[in-house]
């Protein structure tokens, strides 16, 4: 059965290889030839007595042509950065409309798209879930995608809010659930063929930091009033030392959702690069044995590697999230009965 695996997996990734190898060869050639005719056009003018002049040319565009040339870093900085084509290769590309509104960019890109993508995938299995919950029964558990999702429900209700918040957690439910899961969609939408990673876009990784930090502000804010809030910038020490102490929680509030967004983002974009690395390690060598034994298999497990990587780092993410609400809303009793018995 494994040997039987082995061949159906080398079966589907080798004409592939094979194709971009080929295709890969094809522009070396294209980018070769305007360089054999400049040296072609100037090599009869080599004898006469202004040969040196003529030959200047020669450099100017063999130069031309080395930068016209495609590298494996200038190919995977392509697939990895936003930009406003789809490539289908070797169907075509599509180009998203450039929009420019009062002076502001706001076209439409390939990150924005797999976004409205993840969006609209999230509304449709959500409402298959929801319509197929809402007709069982107390006895009855549900199938399919219903129970995927009422078992990631559960996991993130009483795994991951109920911990880190405690009591109210409840309220928080819906903005952590939305964010786990737009997440895991966004990452697992960045591995299929043709797609794109919007979560490897540091912007969307931003944004989402951003609404957490908002939350958590806000929270803290309703939970202890301005002046339990401003107290808690202190961290409880004495007034001589405010100073010292200020700076730094203020600065602690602003690294959470730093965290946050370099976490998400590094993560997905590391994977996709490296992916993309080993095979270039063939082509680099234009070796077919490299491919098979060192570029596929590794590629192939990174791949595996990086399913995992997005159940992951969507879980960390809303962690992290409901960590950080919950350290903001929480009353500490413990630390004053503490500071209350050394000030006795």
């Amino acid at each position: 059965m494994r040997i039987t695996s082995i061949s159906r997996i080398l079966a589907l990734v080798v004409p592939v290889l094979l194709c971009l190898n080929s295709h890969a060869f094809a522009v070396g050639g294209q980018n070769e030839a305007p360089v054999r005719e400049t040296a072609t056009a100037v090599a009869p003018a080599a004898p006469a007595t202004v040969a040196a002049p003529a030959a200047v040319p020669a450099p100017a565009e063999g130069a031309h042509a080395a930068e016209g040339e495609e590298k494996p870093g200038d190919l995977i900085m392509h697939h990895i950065l936003d930009n406003s084509t789809f490539a289908f290769e070797p169907f075509g590309s599509i180009h998203l409309p450039h929009i420019v509104v009062g002076g502001y960019d706001i076209s439409i890109t390939k990150h924005v798209v797999m976004i409205w993508l993840a969006s609209v995938l999230l509304l449709i299995v959500g409402g298959i879930a929801g319509s197929s919950v809402k007709n069982l029964s107390a006895k009855q558990a549900p199938k399919g995608i219903a129970n995927v999702i009422e078992s990631l429900v559960d996991f993130i209700s009483n795994d991951v809010a109920k911990p880190n918040i405690g009591h109210g957690f409840e309220k928080y439910l819906p903005y952590l659930l939305t964010v786990f899961f737009f997440i895991l969609f966004c990452n697992l939408l960045g591995l299929i063929p043709y797609g794109a990673t919007a979560t490897g876009n540091i912007n969307v990784t931003l944004t989402l930091a951003a609404f957490t930090f908002v939350i958590t502000q806000v929270s803290a804010f309703k939970a202890h009033g301005l002046k339990g809030y401003l107290q808690h910038l202190t961290a409880g020490t004495h007034w001589s030392l405010w100073i010292i102490m200020v700076p730094i929680e203020v600065l602690g509030q602003f690294t959470k959702p730093f965290a946050l967004t370099i976490r998400l983002f590094a993560n997905m974009t590391a994977g996709h690069i490296i992916i993309l690395s080993l095979f270039f390690i063939a082509f680099i060598l234009k070796s077919y044995i490299v491919a098979v034994a060192v570029s596929i298999p590794f590629a192939i497990f990174i791949y595996l590697l990086e399913l995992f990587v997005a159940f992951l780092q969507a879980f960390v993410f809303t962690m992290l999230s409901a960590l950080f609400i919950g350290l903001a809303t929480q009353h500490e009793g413990g630390e004053e009965h503490a500071v209350e018995g050394a000030h006795h």
